[in-house]
């Protein structure tokens, strides 16, 4: 008769056969944390003796409710051992429970790892496949360096085993060895080539990572690679999934130059191919790595043009963006031709995108103002129904600030009007012009050599507005802008100024009420107020740009990181350009340190009242947001603000219906330059201005430079300052840093002090970015800004 306790048998019964699903529910059934721990520790008690009664038939079970403890947080060190003892089972089972305990409760600091390694090393050769793969698992995952090499030669046998699921399994294993012992590394290059050619797409992606490993670790293996993108034969899907995945290989590990180069060149050779599919692969990867090696990727500038005309529209978008980023000063004219050319046969549901992307990179590269406005005026004769209303209001800009050339645009437009067929954006910028400049479209001024003569009169300049008066297709914004054109004209052309009254009075009833208001006004100022009409339909000055190229960005499908369209070129404009939004307001705790504030504009704009022409018109000076206001019914985009009207989208919005934007401050030598932070491969500093009448305000410019020989990308900046001050970010000009300090990037900060005079300006900066695909992270106070700030 057998010699056991009552309490032995109690505890027997208790741990042996009460389910591990029991054991779950009766822990969830606990109501508070100090009744799941009473629970727990009497579970754990029972588990202790139990295990020392040393209960086979039960010890999976033990060591599963053994799992769920650790889970939960609890100390399970004492079932160590039991694992051990549950792999050097025979049945699955109980290997199974074993080594999923063992991969849980143990990691690779445990000395009781070493009592591991014979299993192991059994169960690796094991004839069923499932108690390989298990071994395989665990020793991927605990691998210590001494049990990888006691059993990497086994780990190499079976990556060549004729098991799919084997190999697997091998070639992940095979990864967590390479790590532990680098020595290992060429023991595993021709095994893991060969991988690349398996047909079992499991074998093939456990293969590329572990080609990517090695590559990483070893030059030897990247020469390795060379020769598999040279040699793979690439007329089969097989062949075409191993250079795919060779190329990213070498993207992934930032190989040198030279592999970067060969990378690209295979998916130029895609590029040929007939299938859908494989172009579009290699366009997707093309976009992703232009930014990296752009010269590379200009070799199949023509292969890639020819994307942009398949009758595929995936092909055609993902083409678009490519050439959109291979654009630069060199071959704009030659690409924007060829865009051009196609925009004439392309498909109607395409052209909007094509417009955009056209117009942007003209704005971005062009190389003088004149070849601007004739690509602008040739894309609005092309598709002027695509293009996008930012695009017309910066174009308008431009003309505005270029002076010397008026003359010549204004003909310009008058001779691609003679084809007119609906072109919204065509007619708007061509009735706006000739309300601004009519008397230099007759007389003839500041005509260009090579410009074709041709003689127009006062009534031929009427009768373009009138045309499109006229024209039963065209919106109300349109019509808005011809009744401001004639009244402008009206001013200019005398003699005309019967006729313009009577089209004015055709729209004295119009069903749309701001027609029908501007033509009553305007009426007004012609007939009542002739004295002071030449004053006040005078030409207008030259139009402000902030914030008009970010809408014409936004109209180009550029949505995150505006790196890839940069400011417009200077030959836009007599003055410099900025045209990054303002960046959004956000509010974070930076470092528990210093916090950000709500962002408010610090510049706040002047407001002044136009009081002649609001008594003119009865209008109550009190409501007049703008400092041109005195014109503010002279231009169709700007509307009374009591009420809304969708003619307040018009290009003169900017500048007459809203506050301007304060005038930028020269950064003028006043305060010196400081360096905010140094290290070994990045230097930033702050240059400081004024802005007048503000002394509470300090307009930083700060630059980064890349002192390293390696590129950095993906780079933030953040500033932090106290409470007490404002803080505003505008968008750095690039998230990219090229190397040797070759071309910093800048970055306009706006800070408030509200305490100015009282607490000097403090900064806490946090900046991120990658070096050879690490994060980097650098942090500092500023505390030493120049006195006065």
């Amino acid at each position: 008769m057998l010699s056991v306790s009552f309490f032995e048998l109690k505890i027997w019964v208790h741990v042996c056969f009460i389910s591990f699903r029991d054991m779950i529910c009766l822990i969830r059934a606990c109501k508070t944390a100090a009744e799941e721990r009473a629970v727990i520790a009497k579970e754990c008690a029972l588990l202790r003796d139990a295990f020392k009664e040393d209960h086979q038939d039960y010890r999976h079970r033990n060591v599963a409710k053994l799992m769920f403890i650790h889970m939960l947080g609890f100390p399970t060190h004492f079932g160590q051992m039991e694992c051990i003892k549950l792999i050097a089972a025979v049945s699955f089972p109980e290997k199974r429970i074993g080594y999923l305990g063992l991969m849980l409760l143990l990691d690779e600091r445990q000395e009781v790892l070493l009592l591991v390694t014979n299993s192991l090393k059994n169960d690796i050769n094991n004839s069923n496949q499932f108690i390989t793969g298990l071994a395989l698992c665990a020793l991927g995952n605990i691998c210590t360096a001494e049990m990888a090499r006691d059993l990497a030669s086994d780990v190499e046998h079976l990556l060549q085993s004729n098991n799919a699921y084997i190999r697997k399994k091998a070639a992940l294993c095979a990864v967590r060895i390479v790590r532990k012992v680098p020595d290992l590394i060429e023991s595993f290059i021709d095994p893991a080539i060969r991988l690349l050619g398996d047909k079992h797409h499991g074998v093939l992606i456990s293969g590329v990572k572990l080609c990517i490993e090695l590559c990483q670790a070893s030059d030897v293996a990247l020469e390795q690679f060379r020769k598999v993108s040279t040699n793979t034969e690439g007329n089969k899907n097989a062949g075409h999934a191993i250079l795919y995945e060779c190329v990213q290989t070498i993207m992934a590990i930032e190989a040198i130059g030279g592999l970067r180069v060969l990378a690209i060149n295979i998916l130029g050779r895609f590029l040929a191919f007939p299938d859908n599919n494989i172009r579009y692969v290699a366009l997707n990867t093309l976009v992703k790595v232009v930014s990296i090696d752009t010269q590379a990727v200009q070799r199949h500038r023509a292969t890639i043009v020819e994307c942009v005309k398949d009758s595929d529209i995936s092909i055609q978008r993902r083409a678009l963006d490519l050439v959109y980023n291979l654009v630069n000063e060199n071959n704009v004219k030659v690409l924007t031709k060829e865009l051009v050319e196609y925009l004439k046969v392309s498909d109607p549901e395409f052209k909007l995108d094509l417009t955009a992307k056209i117009a942007a990179l003209v704005q971005k590269f062009s190389p003088s103002q004149r070849w601007y406005f004739d690509q602008m005026i040739l894309l609005m004769v092309q598709a002027g129904q695509f293009v996008a209303e930012g695009v017309t209001r910066f174009l308008v800009i431009v003309i505005s600030n270029a002076s010397e050339l008026q003359g010549y645009v204004v003909r310009t437009l008058y001779r691609s009007f003679q084809d007119w067929r609906g072109q919204e954006s065509l007619a708007q910028v061509t009735v706006w012009c000739i309300g601004e400049y009519g008397d230099l479209l007759v007389n003839h001024s500041n005509e260009l050599q090579g410009e074709d003569p041709q003689t127009i009169t006062e009534s031929d300049a009427v009768d373009v507005v009138e045309t499109i008066l006229k024209d039963v297709q065209v919106t109300p914004i349109t019509q808005a802008f011809a009744l401001t054109a004639l009244l402008k004209l009206s001013s200019r052309f005398p003699q005309c100024t019967e006729c313009i009254k009577v089209l004015l009075s055709g729209y004295k009833r119009s069903h749309i009420l701001e027609l029908q208001q501007r033509s009553n006004e305007f009426e007004s100022i012609i007939t009542r107020h002739s004295s002071i009409s030449t004053s006040l339909l005078e030409r207008m000055p030259p139009l402000d740009v902030d914030g008009s190229s970010s809408a014409m960005e936004a109209d180009a499908g550029v949505h995150t990181n505006r790196t890839n369209l940069q400011q417009p070129s200077e030959a836009l404009s007599p003055k410099n350009m900025n045209s990054s939004a303002q960046a959004e307001e956000f509010t974070v705790n930076l470092l528990d340190v210093l916090s950000f504030q709500p962002i408010e504009n610090p510049l706040s704009p002047p407001v002044s009242a136009g009081d002649a022409l609001l008594n003119l018109l009865g209008s109550n000076a009190s409501t007049l947001p703008s400092h041109r206001e005195s014109l503010i019914d002279l231009d169709p985009g700007v509307l009374p603000p009591h009420r809304v009207s969708p003619l307040d989208k018009t290009p003169n919005d900017q500048d007459l219906g809203n506050p301007p934007m304060p005038v930028k401050p020269e950064l003028a030598g006043v305060f010196p330059t400081i360096v905010a932070l140094q290290t070994d491969g990045l230097k930033v500093t702050f240059d400081f201005a004024k802005p007048p009448g503000s002394p509470e305000t300090t307009i930083i410019k700060a630059s980064y430079t890349n002192l390293s020989s390696r590129l950095y990308t993906d780079f933030v900046f953040q500033a932090a300052v106290p409470k007490f001050m404002k803080l505003q970010l505008n968008p750095a000009s690039s998230n990219i840093l090229p190397p040797d300090g070759s071309s910093p990037v800048t970055q306009m900060i706006s800070v408030n002090n509200i305490l100015y005079g009282q607490k000097p300006l403090i900064m806490r900066l946090r900046i991120t970015y990658k070096a050879a695909g690490r994060n980097v992270l650098e942090q500092v106070q500023v505390n030493d800004f120049p006195a006065g700030l």
